[in-house]
């Protein structure tokens, strides 16, 4: 069953006569992914990796039933697209553009919220569920079907993880990259609760890192709601105090949002953490034998 996407997913991409836009459109399709329209003002009736091009979002949802909306726009024009997808009827915004205003981003939350429109990001990879959809920028090549699900902060630690278990034989269900900035759309309380639900998700991984309080709201979170095996990796434990380590919200203020405090949390909710992504895997195996 996977979460949020899966084969039945009608895949859009607002951007995709840019260049990242046509990359990245060519890539989901390479991987499995039913995607039925781009988006691009003043570009409509043009054609890009074999997708036709709208110029707006609601007459493309209205000619091919898109639910998936996929973002390539500069930080500029990002608020209004976002606004632009959920008001046409779009049921999951990923956007992967970077360097969105605070503000913007807050307003747009406000706004999907009330559409009933779920956002993954600002600033992060997407989506992947193996050999079925990919919604973003994950390198599909890595993943392989299977029963680990996992959700994480950072894009490149998400790969190398997926990539450890893929050579130890061990799939994934779907990975989702939750994003780096302050204000962001589904996390992990939200991926956690679809991946309990999800038949085809046998045990989770959450991969996080320094700054804010994610990490320990899941630790607690897992305490009190998840039945499922979970095993966690996080980065960052030499990152000196008030320094920024590559998104918006990774950083450390005082002794708040350290690697060792988020560590010390996921273990007292009987998460064991890696320390180092490889060892994410006999963390995996060992529990997913235990709990079959």
């Amino acid at each position: 069953m996977a979460i949020l996407i899966d084969e039945r997913s009608r895949v859009l991409v607002q951007g995709i006569t840019g260049s990242e836009g046509a990359f990245h459109a060519a890539r989901m399709r390479a991987a499995g992914t039913n995607l039925v329209a781009g988006v691009s003002p003043g570009k409509g009736g043009q054609s890009v990796a074999g997708v036709p091009v709208h110029d707006a979002v609601a007459p493309a949802v209205a000619a091919t039933g898109a639910d998936v909306a996929v973002l390539f726009v500069p930080a500029r024009f990002a608020r209004d697209a976002m606004i632009e997808a959920a008001d046409a009827g779009i049921r999951l915004v990923v956007c992967v553009t970077e360097g969105i205003p605070v503000r913007d981003m807050a307003e747009v939350a406000a706004h999907l919220s009330r559409r009933g429109c779920a956002l993954l990001g600002p600033n992060g990879p997407g989506l992947i569920t193996p050999g079925r959809c990919s919604a973003g920028i994950m390198p599909a090549d890595v993943f392989t079907r299977g029963p680990v699900g996992l959700v994480a902060r950072s894009g490149t630690l998400t790969y190398e993880v997926v990539h450890e278990l893929t050579q130890a034989g061990i799939g994934q269900s779907t990975a989702v990259g939750m994003g780096g900035d302050p204000i962001h759309g589904l996390g992990y309380l939200e991926c956690l609760d679809l991946f309990e639900a999800d038949d085809e998700t046998e045990a989770m991984v959450l991969i996080g890192e320094i700054g804010g309080r994610d990490e320990e709201a899941a630790a607690e979170y897992v305490r009190e709601h998840i039945s499922k095996p979970v095993v966690a990796y996080v980065a960052g434990f030499g990152a000196p105090p008030g320094k920024r380590m590559g998104h918006a919200g990774a950083i450390i203020e005082g002794s708040s949002g350290t690697a060792a405090e988020k560590k010390a949390a996921l273990e007292a909710a009987g998460i064991p953490v890696a320390a180092a992504p490889a060892e994410v895997v006999p963390l995996v195996r060992a529990r997913l034998e235990r709990s079959r």
